[in-house]
């Protein structure tokens, strides 16, 4: 699947095509997954490690599902920047 239909790109995995669809410059897509990781380190249920109310007030996330959720978001933005590192996905956009 080309993303720009011409006959000389990199042929993209519709996976890489899905997490960068709307993503031109490798720094944009860097933004995107530090924000994820960041979102994802937030998302852990910190009430339940740390017995404080400041924390609990803070932190409003007391269960796994949301960090079920982005850890594997996370990894999929991770390997989708590095197919197209390898690839050189970002010259042909």
């Amino acid at each position: 699947m080309d993303k720009n239909n011409n006959e000389t790109a990199v042929k993209m995995p519709i996976w890489v095509l899905l997490a960068f669809s709307s993503i031109h410059k490798r720094k944009h897509a860097l933004i995107l997954i530090w924000a994820s990781i960041l979102f994802t380190l937030y998302s852990l249920p910190w009430p339940q490690f740390v017995n404080s109310e400041t924390v609990k007030l803070v932190f409003l996330i007391d269960d796994w599902s949301w960090a079920a959720m982005m850890v594997p978001i996370c990894i999929w933005y991770i390997l989708s920047l590095r197919w197209m590192d390898n690839n050189n996905g970002w010259q042909n956009l």
